[in-house]
């Protein structure tokens, strides 16, 4: 089929219309789902973690009052938004002058431009911030000029820095962790279960899940082990569900565990959102049949230009069609594909039919007298036979 009439699909449909994305974020998650939704996705978001509210957070004001008590050396900001919450913190506590008094006294470094933006706005400046937004630049400079004897404060943000504060104490350092927005598992787990059913049930289920934090992936993870259900979500996860992490810390949790995960090259969330727009759609099944253009997404089926919702058994027999397209599949071969299969064939008559509604042109797919069903394959592609 030609561009136009894709082209024209994505204009009418959005680029994820038809497909389902898992939403594991607690902080900025309606931030994602409106740009997910925006592009036709249909979201489950089910938040892995919770935040700590920083006025209870007994563990930011230990650190901080430690660090007002005992001036550090050095103090690495590394993310803006934790940055700003670590200083309206202090001053909800009264202790936000003796804070900024504290760090106008040291040696600040600020992890790329916007958390130098957060440290200016505070009324403070930065000794030095690398243009590459890197920690890992941060922590080779430090360790060029020497840390040992030094007392270096390092702002967190929910997660941890693999190998940093061991490096820094490695090198003869005293690092005091300032954890800003700690996270604990969601008060609610019910969402996150059902997020874990749909993964272990494959696509169709689920299409792809989000993860914006290494925390959350490890909290999903978890609560997989807790349900005994770890095998079938890392079987999803490793193989149609598709992962998508907004940085490779992120995807850490995941991939020691075995799963590929895809990555924007910007560790922002619009960028991630475009990256499930280009991975998505590429990942469909894409089929000429009696003279159409047949996309297979998640949950709908794009015929031509216009986006067909289908019920999952319809999903379900289209798939297997799909698998062998233009060979003959017999209704006992339907029947195992259907969710949760009986013995009847009949139930493969009545969902084809359903299906058939649903796509809007009966004619994709034929009946084969006494054999069973295929899709009406175009002539020149790939065809023929029977299968089973």
């Amino acid at each position: 089929m030609d561009d136009t009439r894709t082209a024209a699909a994505a204009a009418t449909t959005g680029p994820l219309a038809g497909f389902t994305v898992g939403v594991t974020a607690a902080r900025r998650a309606d931030e994602l789902i409106a740009l997910l939704r925006r592009r036709g996705a249909t979201v489950v978001h089910a938040p892995a973690l919770r935040i700590v509210p920083l006025a209870d957070d007994s563990e930011l004001l230990a650190a901080t009052k430690e660090l007002i008590g005992c001036a550090p050396d050095t103090v690495v900001a590394t993310t803006a938004i934790g940055f700003r919450g670590w200083i309206e913190a202090a001053e909800g506590w009264g202790i936000g002058e003796e804070l900024l008094a504290r760090l106008r006294a040291t040696e600040l470094l600020a992890r790329g431009p916007k958390v130098k933006g957060a440290v200016r706005a505070a009324g403070l400046v930065e000794t030095w911030s690398p243009q590459s937004e890197s920690l890992a630049e941060v922590l080779d400079r430090m360790l060029a000029g020497g840390v040992a004897g030094r007392r270096i404060a390092l702002q967190l943000h929910g997660e941890p820095l693999p190998g940093f504060v061991e490096a820094l104490r490695a090198g003869g350092a005293e690092v005091v962790v300032v954890p800003v927005y700690r996270w604990m598992a969601p008060e609610d787990l019910a969402p996150m279960d059902r997020l874990l059913d749909a993964v272990a049930a494959g696509v169709g289920a689920v299409d792809a899940v989000s993860f914006t934090s290494a925390p959350a992936a490890a909290s999903l993870l978890s609560r997989a082990e807790e349900r005994g259900m770890t095998q079938a979500v890392l079987a999803g996860l490793r193989g149609d569900v598709l992962s998508a992490c907004v940085g490779p810390v992120t995807a850490l949790p995941l991939q020691a565990r075995g799963v590929d995960t895809v990555q924007p090259e910007r560790f922002r969330l619009g960028p991630l959102v475009q990256l499930l727009c280009q991975e998505l759609p590429g990942r469909a099944r894409v089929l000429p049949v009696a003279g159409r253009r047949v996309e297979i997404r998640g949950h709908a089926v794009l015929v031509d230009a216009e986006l067909r919702a289908v019920p999952p058994a319809g999903m379900a027999l289209l798939r297997a069609l799909a698998r062998r397209p233009g060979w003959v599949v017999n209704r006992a071969e339907l029947l195992r594909a259907l969710p949760g299969a009986g013995r009847d064939e009949h139930a493969v008559e009545t969902a084809m039919t359903r299906l058939r509604g649903a796509l809007g042109a009966p004619n994709l797919i034929q009946t084969v007298v006494k054999r069973g069903y295929r899709l009406a394959l175009d002539a020149g592609e790939c065809s023929g036979g029977s299968a089973g």
